[in-house]
């Protein structure tokens, strides 16, 4: 029984609905405009026609009918009848006088409206069109009309007639046709195909086709249904359903058992109605997890020529088997397969699966074809030396999750196999740690760990000290992405349990980098030197080029962090010196790109975590180092204001199943995004979702505890409370655990936090905030204390209108996040208002709220406008244009510059002239346009455009 559930919101329409919007518009304006919405069943065309009668409901009369499936006999004129009975209704007394002359027609498909049997021999059919025609066009003389009609794939020949008279006849009239069908299920030569065919060639259609849902489609439509998934059960909820909505709907209730019955009755239905040598080909297809090649299948069928194409084309014909592109077979969805692949006896399918290896093996076909079917046929040796074959391949080819899948089956078959160990080829734990390693690589930490935790307890005295140590550094490493405590504990072990083994002196180093790269996160840095300085020197001596620049590179995170800059950026440069393989240089860009954002150097961490994130695609590793490269570079480009391409970073970030360590770094960061845009709701639900993970990782990973604070700081100033946001402020001043470099961004966020308290009327709190603020800047070492944002910072306390427009000049720069820049000249405003210089205000108000809108930035895009709006800064009189004066080719670009929202500064550099040059265009611009503000300069230039 289906437990299914319909989304109460629809889920990645948004581009078809509003070309359903802008047909009703065009229909509205005289043009003719109708629109065929196609695709396969289930994708959602009967949803979205259902939306967009909702949302034209009170602008609209919206009629519906539906043509029915009776078989080979279509009921004739079938959606017609509900369609008039609506129409009738919504005319009222207005409708015989509109149906005109031919009005008994209509008895024809409404017998109710007859008051006495009568003869229908007298009743001239062909009025009935022009009696339909007529009610239309008077109810669309009232108000449009949508006419929807659904499944148009079972229409009959006198329904589609009154289609292409009516599109015809109503063309320019306020009649909107909106027509769903499914195109696959549409035969060739039939009179629907015709219909359509003729419809489009006169141009009477425009034809929407609906695709499937993706992975970010999907994952809403899923929390619509039913609240959050994790990250497997979408996997395999993506894979089953592969983005149809209505299979999403009803595999929901259980996403990795069986397929409920209604689904599969609805499936198999197409499949039951095929001839005996289509069902054949149907199931020998079944028995491939893909596409499968004619010469296979005519081997496996026995049959070949004209009889095997018979078959194909029925089978094609019928909407169940496709042509791929490379002239192989395959199911059109893979719910098809699978329903008719479970419909097979048991014996029937081990049977298939035998017959299917025996031919690949004949061919030389793929060890992951063989382990396949192999395993489905029940000959165990086989499909163990094969899947581990297939492992190997794809953990070689970077495919963790195919590797994994390979794996798991080898695992699971080993103990069914007496000689397991000589028929794989390699040992079982050996096969564990290969296995924990791909599960880790491919996102599943969870997995990973219970791997290795299980190889870790089957270690005996027969088992090398240096695989032992390598299995702690893994499980280590595996608590550390799940972000758990334990890790340091784990590595110490791993390093006694090797203590004195000769030869062992690169996995001793290795080891330190591990323990090291802990202490790092866990906040004690000058441990995590010495640690890192012991690893350097071991791997100088043996020459172990990885080592030196992983231990180099945690040395110089940990050096920054305690405000030893300079000496920190040395490291880093002696890192990649030494990043001779791709996993010195994945963690140098990690590291660095981190480093960098801290330091405020947005645009190089930019290009060096998206360097890094296309470095880790092209390994493969996009799901586990990837993902906190993804998040580096996404953590800049939101200080550098560039809010769209963080957010497409972010939610390609989201599609991925990842470690929960680096998902919680990319939610932080979609948190970030949310507050950014506005959407407070959303941002809320996020942290509260995530909020008891992100605590639990805090505690093990001093940086998350910060980031865990900086999005509850944000949170609280887009809600409009900055108590709260003191409060949380003041948790991160006072809190006596060790200082990241963090703390330098999260006070100069303060300076925010207490010009909103000061602007909200909070005195005394902004003046105490404003002392602990000042104070913790202070006690930062001296080289954290970034000098332009020790500018801006110093301005935003001090609230002086000088400091202020010095510190809109250093907040133009890249090095100072882009929320400052919109910030500045707000208080500047403020305080230019308090000194009672209301013109100069106008100006930087009208610069602020230019800048703000430019960014996007919601919050203070509405405290700008707050603000004007209270101090009456509207400016009261235009300056009269200057009369007949043409803006020169120069001005023309400083005006597009201004409209984009650039500084004089910026617009300087942007037409290699200086700043100066830049104000004085700007002044020439605003005397000739007759404005007083760079912003009624950018509304003139739109209105120009």
């Amino acid at each position: 029984m289906s437990l299914a559930t319909t989304s109460a919101a629809m889920v990645g329409r948004d581009a078809e609905l509003a070309l359903l919007d802008e047909a009703l518009r065009r229909v509205g304006a005289g043009e003719a405009a109708s629109v065929l919405v196609g695709g396969e069943a289930g994708i959602g065309k009967s949803r979205l026609t259902a939306e967009f009668r909702r949302r034209v409901a009170d602008e609209a009369t919206v009629l519906t009918g539906w043509c029915l499936d009776y078989g080979s006999t279509p009921a004739p004129f079938g959606p017609l009848p509900a369609i008039l009975r609506t129409l009738l209704e919504a005319l009222g007394d207005r409708a015989d006088e509109a149906a005109g002359p031919g009005r008994d027609a209509l008895q024809l498909l409404l017998p109710e409206r007859a008051a006495a049997p009568v003869d229908r021999s007298a009743i001239r059919p062909e009025g009935l069109r022009e009696t339909i025609a007529n009610l239309l066009e008077a109810a669309a003389a009232i108000r449009p009309v949508v006419i929807v009609v659904e499944d148009l794939h079972w229409a009959d020949a006198a329904t589609l007639s009154m289609l292409s008279f009516l599109l015809r006849a109503l063309a320019g009239r306020p009649v909107l046709f909106l027509l769903t069908c499914r195109i696959d299920e549409v035969r060739r030569g039939g009179p629907v195909r015709a219909f359509l065919a003729e419809a489009e060639r006169a141009r009477l259609l425009d034809r929407v086709t609906l695709r499937r849902l993706d992975t970010v489609e999907v994952r809403d439509l899923v929390l619509g249904l039913r609240g959050a998934v994790d990250d497997a059960a979408l996997a395999r909820l993506m894979d089953r359903s592969e983005g149809v909505p209505f299979f999403v709907e009803e595999l929901l209730c259980n996403v990795q058992g069986p397929m409920p019955d209604t689904l599969r009755d609805v499936l198999l239905s197409r499949f039951d109605a095929l001839g005996d040598d289509a069902k054949k080909v149907v199931r020998l297809s079944s028995g491939s997890d893909g596409a499968i090649s004619h010469g296979l299948l005519t081997t496996l069928a026995g049959f070949d020529g004209e009889r095997l194409d018979d078959a194909l084309r029925e089978a094609m014909a019928a909407g169940i088997l496709a042509v791929r592109d490379d002239d192989s077979y395959g199911f059109r969805h893979a719910l098809l397969r699978e329903a008719v692949h479970d419909d097979l006896l048991p014996g029937e399918r081990a049977r298939l699966h035998w017959a299917y290896a025996d031919a690949l093996e004949a061919s030389g076909g793929s060890a992951s074809a063989l382990a396949f079917h192999w395993h489905r046929a029940h000959d165990s040796p086989r499909a163990l030396g094969a899947a581990v074959s297939a492992m190997v391949q794809a953990k070689n080819s970077y495919a963790f999750s195919t590797a994994a899948r390979f794996g798991e089956l080898a695992l699971e078959l080993w103990e069914q196999v007496p000689d397991a160990q000589e028929v794989a080829g390699i040992g079982r734990i050996a096969l564990l740690a290969q296995l924990g390693s791909i599960l880790r690589n491919g996102g599943d930490g969870e997995r990973a760990l219970a791997v290795v935790s299980l190889a870790l307890e089957e270690i005996d005295e027969s088992v090398e000290s240096a695989v032992h140590a390598r299995l702690l550094r893994d499980k280590a490493l595996y608590l550390q992405n799940l972000g758990r405590h334990g890790s340091v504990e784990l590595l110490t072990e791993a390093l006694s349990v090797i203590e004195g083994c000769a030869g062992e002196e690169r996995l001793h180093a290795t080891l330190l980098n591990y323990l090291a790269g802990r202490h790092l996160t866990g906040g004690r840095l000058r441990r995590a030197v010495e640690t890192s300085d012991e690893a350097y020197r071991i791997a100088e001596r043996i020459g172990f080029d990885n080592a030196m620049s992983v231990a180099a590179n945690l040395r110089g995170c940990s050096r920054i962090h305690l405000g030893e800059v300079d000496a920190g950026l040395a490291d880093f440069r002696l890192s990649w010196e030494h990043a001779t393989d791709h996993d010195a240089q994945l963690r140098y860009r990690v590291n660095y790109a981190d480093a960098l954002n801290m330091l405020g150097r947005f645009r190089e961490a930019v290009e060096v975590a998206e360097a890094g994130v296309a470095h880790s695609r092209s390994l493969g590793v996009e799901r586990a180092t990837g993902a906190i490269l993804s998040h580096n570079m996404v953590e800049p480009l939101i200080e550098l204001g560039e809010i769209r391409r963080a957010e497409e970073a972010t939610v390609r970030d989201l599609t991925m199943r990842t470690l929960q360590v680096f998902r919680m770094y990319s939610t932080m960061s979609r948190i970030r995004a949310l507050v950014w845009r506005g959407d407070l709701s959303e941002a809320v639900q996020l942290l509260r979702e995530w909020r008891s993970t992100a605590e639990a990782v805090a505690d093990v990973e001093r940086q998350v505890w910060y980031s865990l604070h900086d999005v509850e700081i944000l949170i609280a100033l887009g809600l409009g409370d900055p108590a709260r946001a003191a409060v949380e402020l003041r948790t991160v001043i006072e809190d006596p655990g060790p200082r990241l470099a963090l703390l330098g961004r999260i006070l100069l966020e303060g300076g925010r936090v207490v010009a909103d308290l000061r602007a909200d009327g909070h005195t005394a709190l902004a003046e105490a905030m404003t002392e602990s603020v000042r104070a913790r800047w202070r006690s930062l070492p001296v080289e954290l204390q970034q000098p332009s944002w020790a500018t801006v910072l110093t301005a935003l306390l001090d609230a002086d209108a000088q400091a202020l427009q010095e510190a809109a000049t250093i907040a133009d720069r890249d090095d100072v996040p882009a929320v400052f820049r919109p910030l500045v000249r707000l208080e500047r405003a403020r305080a230019l208002v308090g000194d009672g210089d209301r013109s100069s205000a106008v100006e930087a108000a009208a610069e602020a709220a230019a800048i703000a809108e430019s960014l996007s930035h919601d919050r203070l895009r509405r405290r700008v406008a707050d603000f004007v709006d209270a101090a009456g800064l509207h400016p009261a009189t235009r300056i009269p244009a200057t009369a007949g004066a043409e803006l020169t080719a120069r001005e023309q670009q400083v005006l597009d510059l201004i409209a984009e929202g650039l500084s004089n500064r910026q617009i300087g550099e942007r037409l290699f002239i200086s700043g100066k040059t830049a104000s004085v265009h700007v002044s020439a611009i605003l005397r000739k346009l007759g404005v007083a503000t760079r912003t009624e300069a950018a509304v003139a230039q739109r209105a120009r455009v």
